[in-house]
């Protein structure tokens, strides 16, 4: 892989934590695209992106740029810009995608197609399954830039490309692993995020390490029964993409949906929590393009049902618990 042909497109923590990685692996020039051009000025000027990782120092050899169509100069696009956003932001670019390279590093369901992100860029972009990837697991941005140890997964329906980012932008403290299973590794990728919320709430209520548990589990068991009713394997959901997202996502003080979802425990709305906020946690996107996706094909997904109610029907969280706690009886590996 050539570094001089690689952008990374979107210049949030995780977008600008993975260009600190791939920069720092090569004294080529490796290039981030930001949407605001205050963004795109203080990292050519200052080497910092003060809004996302205000006490991290970039790269020197990190180029920041505001054109899209800068892309056209590109063979690999490292996008994170987030899932909401990917159609609006790359479907009027005039210039052809055939030889292009794409890895997806965001995550989430597109709302009213739902739509995963490999799905999305094969409608609007005509990408083949042969030139895109998606690389996902438990990695907190903060924590990559400070280059703490992270592993991750690279996925793709062509094996060999999924190796070929394995090989080239693994560093000495960010290690990734290879697979072929792209639908397992989005959706594992995706829906975290939903249990995350709800692990939120739990904190918010103040209930213990039980409850965790059982919530990081059976949120495990619902995520695996959708992925597999869409095509994933079920080993996928045991490995980096399912279980080692879903546990730091669930657990840790830098997780957007968990503290989202520590505040609607505590009685806020999530109308209220919006408002306060500069962005929206995807969790929260993913939540309502999940439970509509499960309705849509019948798998039956009790966490999201009752996540999806305490955000946009405000059942208190104390009650979706109750209800959690109060189902019918089942065996525990039920499909």
């Amino acid at each position: 892989m050539k570094m001089n042909k690689f952008i990374v497109v979107g210049a949030g923590a995780w977008g600008t934590a993975l260009a600190i990685q791939i920069a720092s692996n090569t004294k080529e020039k490796i290039y981030i695209w930001a949407f605001e051009k205050e963004t795109v000025d203080e990292i050519n000027s200052c080497h910092k992106n003060s809004v996302f990782l205000p006490d991290v120092n970039l790269p020197s050899n990190l180029i920041a740029t505001n054109e899209i169509n800068d892309l056209e100069h590109f063979d690999y696009i490292l996008n994170v810009i987030p899932t909401q956003f990917i159609r609006s932001s790359y479907k009027n670019l005039s210039f052809s995608f055939d030889n292009k390279i794409i890895i997806n590093a965001s995550k989430g369901i597109e709302q009213k197609t739902l739509k995963r992100i490999s799905e999305i860029f094969q409608e609007v972009l005509g990408i083949s399954e042969e030139n895109y990837a998606v690389l996902t697991g438990p990695s907190h941005a903060e924590e990559v830039s400070r280059n703490i140890p992270t592993t991750i997964v690279a996925a793709s329906k062509n094996i060999k490309m999924a190796q070929k980012i394995q090989q080239n932008l693994s560093t000495n403290s960010l290690r990734i692993y290879s697979t072929n299973d792209v639908i397992g590794c989005e959706l594992g990728g995706a829906l975290k995020n939903i249990i995350a919320l709800t692990a939120g709430m739990l904190d918010g209520l103040q209930l213990g390490d039980n409850t965790k548990a059982a919530l990081i589990t059976r949120g495990l068991a619902e995520i695996s029964r959708l992925g597999v009713a869409l095509g994933a394997s079920p080993l996928t959901f045991a490995g980096l993409s399912g279980l080692g997202d879903l546990v730091v996502t669930c657990s840790s003080k830098h997780s957007r949906n968990r503290k989202v979802g520590e505040l609607i425990g505590q009685g806020l709305t999530l109308e209220n929590i919006i408002s306060s906020q500069k962005t929206v946690a995807e969790g929260v996107y993913t939540t309502a393009s999940t439970y509509e996706l499960a309705n849509k094909i019948g798998v039956e997904m009790p966490i999201t049902e009752q996540t999806y109610k305490a955000l946009f029907e405000n059942i208190p969280a104390k009650t979706i618990v109750d209800n959690l706690m109060t189902r019918d009886f089942k065996h525990e590996i039920w499909s």
